[in-house]
């Protein structure tokens, strides 16, 4: 299975997938951790995978995506983006409403 295989593969199969430094439990730069917090936040499950496991994986999402950073968040297939557009559209309620738009099931989000 190629790397482009493999990515398309984890974006499809998985209704959540965040691409990032680090894992979930111990995120390994600050943009990823930001928006591990804000997922847990909001009450969402989702699949981490750390792209410094692999060279491919970091080079290979990028080129997936078109996109030149990590972390990236994928929502039923679709690329949403990086820390930035995930914590401006968290502030804005957009996330949330995001995840109802795609049938996510959330957790009791943590209140505000």
């Amino acid at each position: 299975m190629s790397i482009e295989q493999f990515i398309d593969n984890e974006v499809k199969s998985n209704d959540v997938v965040l691409f990032m430094k680090g894992t979930p439990q111990f995120p390994q730069c600050g943009f990823s951790g930001q928006v591990v917090q804000i997922l847990d936040h909001v009450g969402v499950g989702y699949k981490g995978l750390n792209v410094l496991e692999s060279a491919e994986l970091r080079n290979g999402i990028k080129e997936y995506s078109n996109w030149p950073t990590i972390p990236q968040l994928y929502v039923k297939g679709e690329f949403i983006g990086g820390c930035d557009i995930i914590r401006e559209m968290f502030q804005a309620g957009e996330l949330q409403q995001l995840f109802a738009d795609k049938g996510v099931t959330l957790n009791a989000a943590a209140s505000a």
